[in-house]
């Protein structure tokens, strides 16, 4: 009988010992992950996700978004920001509040000199969560307390980086959704002229992600100018070919927005071309289709950047 009692009693020692072991490797941090430089963790926090991208995008908040309906997120006053991205999902201890933690935050921003654009809680940013879902991973939040949602948006004096902080109430307690935008240009090589030719003769069109415009814009950016001179090389190396210049967007925003903006930009393209590298206008139609043409899902960020683009194609 004693020892049918110890055999149950090393059998429960086993079995909390393996517990303890999973709680303990439950709390650490993901393999990978780290604080980022400008702005650490909230005391006895853990990192359970983190994603870090050379060249990304990321929105962060101007303003309410009132509730996740398509059009309060559509209308929700926001900038979207390209750059090195990193994001950090933090589990703060179940016996802190998400006051607590947010206030620790907005201190620890204010004291790195970050300057405060817009700060927020509870109904007035009641649609946050969808606002987060294309950034973050298995955003939730507990019996939908809105009135324990906090967020804010800031930058530094330099203006060229940009972050936002959003604490939710978890299950397990707390938890920090930590966005930073470092902006900079994409590094990604100039297509050549021959390039584009082989491609088009092959494939019938080419992509052209060099060609970058002011946000929301058609305004063509100076640093557009290597990619333009390859098509105005190519086109007068081979001036039987004619081109439709296309347009693309993601599908964020509306689409007769989206697809009134893609077809200014293939023009502004196409004027460009003719106006600056005297190439025949008759040579040349641009057109807009909007989110219709994706290369990639646009769920995720790295999609809908891909998706952005200018496109040739022989007619």
């Amino acid at each position: 009988m004693c020892r049918q009692k110890l055999k149950y009693f090393l059998g429960f020692l086993i079995l909390l010992g393996l517990f303890l072991v999973t709680l303990s490797f439950a709390e650490q941090d993901v393999p990978g992950s780290k604080d980022h430089p400008i702005i650490s963790r909230y005391p006895g926090s853990y990192i359970y996700h983190y994603d870090q991208k050379e060249f990304d995008e990321f929105e962060i908040l101007l303003g309410p978004v009132k509730s996740s309906s398509d059009k309060d997120i559509q209308l929700a006053k926001k900038e979207r920001l390209e750059g090195r991205v990193t994001k950090i999902q933090y589990q703060a201890p179940s016996n802190r509040s998400p006051f607590e933690v947010f206030k620790n935050y907005e201190e620890a921003i204010k004291k790195a000199n970050f300057e405060i654009l817009y700060s927020a809680r509870g109904e007035e940013i009641a649609g946050v969560r969808k606002f987060l879902y294309p950034y973050f991973w298995n955003v939730y939040a507990s019996k939908d307390d809105e009135r324990n949602f906090f967020y804010l948006s800031a930058k530094n004096k330099n203006k060229n980086i940009l972050l936002s902080v959003c604490v939710l109430p978890g299950h397990s307690g707390p938890i920090a959704f930590l966005g930073i935008v470092e902006k900079k240009e994409m590094e990604k090589g100039l297509i050549k002229a021959k390039d584009i030719y082989e491609t088009i003769k092959t494939e019938g069109k080419v992509a052209i992600y060099g060609i970058y415009f002011d946000f929301d814009k058609a305004d063509i950016k100076p640093e557009s100018k290597p990619a333009l001179e390859e098509i105005a090389k190519f086109l007068k190396e081979h001036p039987e070919i004619k081109l439709y210049i296309v347009g693309h967007t993601d599908n964020i925003g509306k689409l007769e927005y989206n697809m009134e903006l893609s077809k200014k930009r293939a023009e502004a393209v196409v004027k460009e071309l003719v106006e600056k590298y005297g190439i025949k206008k008759d040579r040349l139609m641009g057109f807009g289709v909007g989110p219709l043409a994706p290369v990639a899902p646009n769920s995720t960020e790295e999609g809908r950047a891909k998706n952005r683009r200018v496109e040739l194609v022989e007619q």
